[in-house]
Parts: C-alpha cells; sequence; structure tokens
C-alpha cells in the first residue's frame, strides 16, 4: 500500500450491514495511532447477484467474498471487512485474518407476525430462513412448520415479513440489532436448542499476509476471547468439510480459564443428529475444533454427511 495516499481502503459489500460493519472498522481504525484515514469501497459479490436460487443449491463456496478476496489480492482494496461467518475456514494464498472484532450476540432470532415466539406460532406456520442449519434445527423443534426460502439483505427480509409471505422469519440477532432494528425480534432462539452458525455474530477483517503496516494497524483492533472462540468453531467447520451446505451448529466460549465448544451436525430434514462437546486451554482453541468434528463424525457424522452429499446437499 502506497502512504502517499494517506488512505487505508476498505473492501465491503453494499448491503446496509456490510457497510455497518465497515463503518465499525474505519471508526476503529481511526483511533489507531498512525493509521491512514479509512476509505470504503463497495463490491458486487456473487451472492449479491444470485436472489433467485438456495445458497445451498449453487456449486462452490465463498459467495459473498470471492470477489473482495480478488480486490485485495490485486491492490485495488488494502483490507477487507466480512461477516466472519461467511469467510471460507481455507484462506487463499496471500491473505491472513488480521483481526476478529469483539463478537455481537450469537444467538438466532425469530421476528414473527404479531410477535409471537417459536413456540406460539400456529401448526403449519410459513417460516422464512435461508440456511439449511436454521432449516434443520427449526424441523427439529418444530416439524409441524412450513419452511419456506427467504433470500435478501436483513431490510428486505423483514419487509417480506410485513407484507405477510411468512408468518414469521428467523435472522442473525447480531445483524437486526447492528442495524437499530432489535425491537422488531420476536424472540431469541435459545443457544441450548439453536447452536449458530460458525463465527456468527463476529467481524473479520482479512489483509495481504506479509504487510507489516497494514498488520499493526489492523490488529490493534483484534479481541482475543473472539479469535480464540472463532478459531475453534472454524477448525471444527474445516474439519467437518462444511460450510452452507451443510447443517452445522457451533459456538464456543471462555469460562473458567479454558475454552468450551459446543457443536451439533444435523440432516438436512432434521430427523437425524449429532451433538458434543470438547474442553481445553485457550492456546489448544484449533486442536479442540478439530477433537470435536472428528468426535462427531466417529458417531454417526459421517453417515449424515455421505446422505447429505447423496442428496446433493453438499460439495
Amino acid at each position: 500500500m502506497s502512504l502517499s495516499r494517506n488512505r487505508i481502503r476498505i473492501g465491503t459489500r453494499a448491503s446496509a450491514l456490510a457497510r455497518w460493519q465497515a463503518e465499525h472498522v474505519a471508526s476503529a481504525l481511526r483511533a489507531v495511532p498512525g493509521a491512514p484515514e479509512p476509505e470504503l469501497v463497495l463490491i458486487k459479490t456473487e451472492g449479491d447477484r444470485i436472489q433467485n436460487v438456495p445458497l445451498s443449491q449453487v456449486q462452490g463456496k465463498a459467495f459473498f467474498t470471492k470477489e473482495i478476496e480478488e480486490a485485495l489480492l490485486s491492490d485495488t482494496v488494502d483490507l477487507a471487512v466480512h461477516s466472519l461467518k461467511d469467510l471460507a475456514t481455507e484462506m487463499p494464498p496471500g491473505l491472513a485474518l488480521g483481526a476478529v472484532l469483539e463478537r455481537e450476540d450469537p444467538r438466532d432470532a425469530l421476528l414473527s407476525l404479531e410477535n409471537r415466539s417459536l413456540e406460539d406460532l400456529p401448526p403449519g406456520a410459513r417460516v422464512g430462513t435461508s440456511s439449511l442449519r436454521r432449516r434443520a434445527l427449526l424441523a427439529r423443534w418444530r416439524p409441524d412448520l412450513e419452511l419456506a426460502e427467504l433470500r435478501g439483505n436483513v431490510p428486505t427480509r423483514i419487509g417480506k415479513l410485513d407484507r405477510g409471505e411468512y408468518h414469521g422469519i428467523v435472522l442473525a440477532a447480531a445483524g437486526v440489532k447492528r442495524l437499530g432494528m432489535q425491537d422488531r425480534i420476536s424472540s431469541f432462539l435459545p443457544l441450548e436448542q439453536f447452536l449458530p452458525a460458525v463465527s456468527q455474530g463476529a467481524i473479520g477483517v482479512q489483509i495481504r499476509a506479509r504487510e507489516e503496516e497494514t498488520t499493526r494497524w489492523v490488529e490493534a483492533l483484534d479481541h482475543p476471547p473472539t479469535r480464540f472462540a472463532t478459531a475453534a468453531e472454524r477448525a471444527l467447520l474445516r474439519t467437518l468439510e462444511g460450510g452452507c451446505h451443510v447443517p452445522v451448529g457451533a459456538y464456543a466460549e471462555l469460562a473458567d480459564g479454558g475454552l468450551r465448544l459446543r457443536a451439533v451436525l444435523c440432516s438436512l430434514e432434521g430427523t437425524r443428529s449429532v451433538e458434543g462437546t470438547r474442553s481445553g486451554s485457550v492456546g489448544n482453541a484449533g486442536a479442540i475444533g478439530v477433537a470435536l468434528a472428528q468426535d462427531l463424525l466417529a458417531r454417526g457424522g459421517n453417515e449424515i454427511l455421505a446422505e447429505i452429499r447423496k442428496a446433493g446437499g453438499g460439495n
């Protein structure tokens, strides 16, 4: 990056939530001594362009990050801001995860007509979600619901609810809160029943590897407890070879001087699942994720994944 520009270009998607996250990073960078003035560069991704097809049916990965990563590699931008749950667990050569910001609420949230909770939705209620994980967990706890595809950014999805296209929709609580729309949340889905997507609620800042100045500015934004927790979750997902094509929920938290990771792997229809917990030292976050993934695979996860791939739901 050329310091003579006295600018640091931040690559981001153009949705309201993505821009909020990028502005949040920009604000934090302004507080770092010596850091250049941030400048947002809006980039459209494949996930933004494809709105009429469920993401689980789109081949490949990195739907919301590939074009931004290409801009970073080509020096069109100096760093990239992502919802960490969108970022592939295998980083492209030449790129690195420079910082993980403090996590927001990791839970899923139900937004519903008449402000109903999940338990209060009538039998056969139509619930919208774009996530295979959410569909599987909803089917597990409320098999009577009609689960329907839901795409679009957060305001678009809420608009579809308000027009009566759904009785309820399930979104990440973090995104709703960050957009100041928390009053629309009818209820939070408890972690005991609905483990979130890997890294849900966390913001990742991606940089070019071995750029010392950018690394120095960005690493000042890092929140170690969130980095360790999400490192365990991402290691689990990488070992399961999962992504948005596989119903995997996971949540790690630091407690009593160590790290505890919980995870669940479900069949597409939610009728079969395997879940578990693994704890250990914070410094072994990645190893904890790998060990729990291997345990899930050994206790039936391999069979579930084979069924998903046979049905065309996996890569």
